[in-house]
This record gives structure tokens, C-alpha cells and sequence, in this order.
């Protein structure tokens, strides 16, 4: 048997050392790449569960506002105005005469009354007549009920008022339709044109509209 080189075994033993350190250098960075592999992941669906999350609190706000906004219009909603042209006639020689007034039919169907009550014609003119009406009644009946101020206190649910323009001429009749002011229940004041239209409104009960 030959004899050991001994002086290959430092380089040898130094090998061995190198080596291990080497592996451990390895395995300590591949473990670190997958902790922070993981870590990453973690993160992401930390993300993805807030956005998640944050989504969800967006719709249900949403709904909420939504909700409280049908609260809040519900009864104005159920205030109804029917208007229409009236007057047309046949003078002495058969002829027809155009329209010269307008007449709105006011029904209050919500469940609570509203106040403060009237009709304005375009920006200028207020009703003429106003009365109470029956819905049941027929349109064209010149029946009434009660005379009523311009400015109605209030219409209690399920009530009528009928309020008309006065009388002027066919042109001034169209370029003047009707818009109907109330405050409901809740203390909000409402208008509503002819077009059915309804939206809330700083215009105080008795005094002109606001320029647009």
C-alpha cells in the first residue's frame, strides 16, 4: 500500500468544505426564493381578497343609496297630474274656436298628504279657479266641489283638486304649459310638469319659479 499524499489533504478537506458550503449557499437561497415566492402569493391574494372586499362594501353602499333615494321619492311618486287643453268650441257659425285654457287634475294616491299645493302656468301666470274634484266624476261635467285658494294647504291621500289656467289665447295656452309645486310629508318640495317629469325644487310655495 502507498503512503498518504498529506499534502493533498488540506486542498482535499478544503474541497469538502467548499462544497458543503456551496449546497447550503443553494438550498438556504432556493428555500428563501420559495418563502418569498409564497410570500408573493400571499400577498396577492391578500390583494385580491380586499379588492374583493372593497367591491362588495361599493355595491352594497350603492344599494343603500339607492335604496334611501326611493324612500325619499316614494311619495312624491305617488302624486299625479293629468292636464289637458280645454275650451274648444263652435262659435255662432259653426266654426270651431281653439283651446283657451289649460286644466289640471291633481290626485294625491300616496299614503300621505301633501302641502302646500299649486299650479303655475309657464313663468307667469297662476291658476284662475281651483276646486275640489271627485276622479270618479266625468271629465268633461261642469260639477265642482269646494272653491279653493290658488295656494291648496293640503290634499290628503287619495283626494282631488282640480286647478284651471285663466282663459287667454290658443298660443299663449300652448306656450304656457302647466307645472304642479307640492311638498310632501317629509318637508321636500317637489315640481312636476306636464311632461311627467318630477324633480325636487328650491321654489317656495307662492312665489315665482326660478329662471333655468
Amino acid at each position: 500500500m502507498g503512503s498518504v499524499q498529506w499534502g493533498d489533504v488540506p486542498t482535499w478537506v478544503a474541497s469538502v468544505f467548499a462544497g458543503a458550503a456551496a449546497l447550503f449557499a443553494y438550498q438556504t437561497i432556493t428555500s428563501q426564493r420559495q418563502q418569498i415566492g409564497e410570500q408573493q402569493e400571499f400577498i396577492a391574494e391578500q390583494t385580491r381578497f380586499m379588492g374583493e372586499q372593497q367591491q362588495n362594501l361599493e355595491m352594497e353602499r350603492a344599494e343603500l343609496r339607492a335604496a334611501a333615494e326611493d324612500r325619499r321619492t316614494a311619495q312624491a311618486k305617488g302624486v299625479d297630474m293629468h292636464a289637458r287643453k280645454a275650451g274648444a268650441s263652435t262659435d255662432g257659425q259653426g266654426q270651431a274656436t281653439p283651446d283657451d285654457h289649460w286644466v289640471v287634475t291633481v290626485v294625491n294616491d300616496s299614503d300621505a298628504p301633501i302641502r302646500q299645493v299649486e299650479v303655475r302656468f309657464g313663468d307667469a301666470y297662476n291658476s284662475a279657479e281651483v276646486y275640489e274634484w271627485n276622479k270618479r266624476w266625468n271629465p268633461e261635467a261642469h260639477v265642482r266641489g269646494d272653491t279653493l285658494m290658488q295656494l291648496v294647504d293640503l290634499i290628503g291621500p287619495g283626494r282631488t283638486v282640480r286647478f284651471q289656467s285663466p282663459h287667454y289665447s290658443h298660443q299663449t295656452v300652448h306656450n304656457n304649459p302647466p307645472t304642479l309645486y307640492f311638498t310632501d310629508d317629509g318637508g321636500a318640495r317637489w315640481a312636476l310638469d306636464s311632461r311627467g317629469d318630477l324633480k325636487e325644487t328650491p321654489q317656495q310655495p307662492g312665489n315665482p319659479p326660478p329662471a333655468e
